[in-house]
């Protein structure tokens, strides 16, 4: 087992954003004991168990370390990051593409789907879907950002909004 994790830590499950580790618990499955990280999403009722011996193939792992929040900031600034081409059959692609970097919990990935559909937004009207993915994206951003900066969520906001004025 790679990564350990303690009860009260933070950590980032792909999808859901920002977890506490409430603890470990034993439990018995098949006639064979496993050990399970009881986890609870921030800001949610939301509780579950994921097996020790399987945190990276769902891809529980720490909050970024505040040391990388600045390398976060640089990929938003970037001017220069991709507009995508525009048209029906793009859309489809371009929107598989965003869900899955978001889902993937990678948070310089959502960070450039955040920059990237931001300036997508200086030239067309975003459709909802689009809408919705920069939003889910902002709240994972914001959520570690605050957690590793320990500021509070509205600073962080406003700290990526100023990047995107």
């Amino acid at each position: 087992m790679g990564r350990k994790f303690k009860a009260g830590q933070n950590a980032v499950y792909p999808v859901l954003g920002v977890v506490e580790v409430q603890g470990v618990e034993e439990k018995e499955i098949l006639g064979s004991r496993k050990s399970f990280y009881i986890l609870n999403v921030l800001e949610s009722s939301v509780k579950l168990m994921v097996p020790t011996d399987n945190i990276e193939s769902v891809g529980l792992r720490p909050v970024v370390p505040r040391k990388e929040v600045k390398k976060i900031l640089d990929i938003l600034k970037e001017e220069n990051g991709e507009v995508p081409k525009l048209g029906v059959q793009s859309w489809n692609k371009r929107y598989k593409e965003y869900a899955d970097k978001v889902k993937s919990g990678d948070i310089y990935e959502i960070a450039r789907v955040l920059r990237d559909i931001h300036h997508l937004k200086k030239v067309k009207n975003l459709s909802f879907g689009e809408k919705r993915i920069m939003e889910n994206a902002l709240s994972h951003v914001v959520k570690e950002l605050s957690i590793s900066l320990r500021k509070k969520e509205g600073e962080v906001s406003n700290q990526i909004e100023e990047i995107f004025s």
